[in-house]
């Protein structure tokens, strides 16, 4: 791996002391600053049924039709990155969170916050790159906003987009359904994305080049659900990664995760490059893979549905839900020892998404 311009001497990652008074970069993280930044504000003064699930999206019912509603802002930097950019990954986050509640996605808001002097070009890239992203995912933008803050009160362009989609009446997917003996699913390799964002941004090059996964996943979970309906919940590991993502399973469902270190997918590309720079790819984000809670006799199935997908040729059964008196998520190592594996504090990789 060689180094172009950037130097690493910025790239810390600090274990952040207990912040009461003011925002820190952590609390975007998806860690534990996050969940202690909604628990503390946001349910409090939102208090209801539906956000209490703490879902990656809402499912309502109107009119007799259930509905998944989400809502995403993207703030990833560079604007451009190997494998993507923020257009497409606004579209392929928003789909992704409603796939995970096993709707069908149907519409997508988008609105732009842009920063005064952004050139021309470069937001034309964007708008073209989103509108390709959701034709491509079979959704349509039906409406959205533009907004322009002055020079030096942004960092370029900021997107937010909010989806609807349609759920089937007799599926109930959510992080609190996981029981003990259920099996735990991934449909690929990890930590693509946020090492791609890092060394776009840091002036990285690697021997073979690692870009993005970012993919909408929704026509693979509808593969998944044509399988088996025995499927308790679904996440897609973006922001904290995986480890993250198990952690909030384990606490909605109060039960244990076991994984298999063995059994978990990922590039040597990517090992090795978390290893250079003191990583977990445990913990480094995603946007093309998703996790999924599976009964222990749909397991079989559903997995070989995920590889008959081309998002989920590379997929593994890596962990076992356990009973537990916490909701502890473990690893076992090679040599049969395991060690916790809990959720980070704060961020290791700041605005990759």
């Amino acid at each position: 791996m060689a180094k172009k311009t950037n130097s690493l001497e910025q790239l810390t990652c600090p274990a952040p002391l207990p912040v009461k008074d003011t925002i820190v970069l952590g609390h975007g993280s998806g860690g534990r600053l996050s969940a202690e930044l909604m628990r503390s504000i946001f349910l409090p003064a939102f208090e209801n049924p539906v956000l209490a699930r703490l879902d990656d999206q809402a499912i309502v019912r109107v009119d007799g039709t259930r509905l998944a509603f989400t809502t995403d802002s993207f703030v990833v930097k560079p604007l451009f990155f190997p494998g993507g950019d923020i257009g497409s990954l606004a579209v392929h986050g928003t789909v992704n969170d409603l796939a995970m509640g096993g709707a069908t996605p149907l519409f997508l808001s988008t609105a732009f916050i842009i920063e005064e002097g952004l050139p021309m070009e470069t937001l034309r890239r964007v708008v073209a790159s989103l509108r390709t992203a959701a034709r491509n995912a079979g959704v349509e933008i039906v409406t959205g906003d533009t907004k322009v803050v002055e020079k030096g009160c942004g960092d370029q362009l900021f997107l937010n987009t909010t989806g609807i989609g349609l759920v089937a009446d007799d599926l109930e997917l959510s992080a609190n359904r996981a029981r003990p003996g259920d099996r735990v699913l991934l449909s690929g390799s990890i930590g693509e994305h946020g090492i791609a964002i890092l060394a776009q941004r840091e002036g990285l090059e690697f021997e073979c080049p690692v870009e993005s996964d970012s993919a909408p996943l929704h026509t693979l979970v509808a593969g998944m659900l044509k399988a088996s309906r025995e499927i308790r919940c679904m996440r897609d590991p973006t922001r904290g990664g995986v480890a993250s993502a198990l952690n909030e399973i384990a606490e909605q469902s109060h039960v244990g995760i076991q994984l298999e270190e063995s059994a978990i997918p990922i590039r040597e590309e990517v090992r090795g490059a978390c290893e250079m720079l003191g990583l977990d790819p445990l913990y480094v984000a995603n946007e093309g893979k998703l996790i999924a809670i599976v009964a222990p006799g749909a397991a079989d199935s559903v997995l070989e549905a995920m590889r008959c997908h081309s998002l989920g040729r590379n997929a593994q059964i890596v962990g076992t839900v356990r009973e537990s008196p916490s909701p502890l998520v473990t690893m076992r190592g090679a040599l049969g020892t395991s060690r916790m594996v809990d959720m980070l504090p704060g961020d290791q990789l700041p605005r990759i998404c």
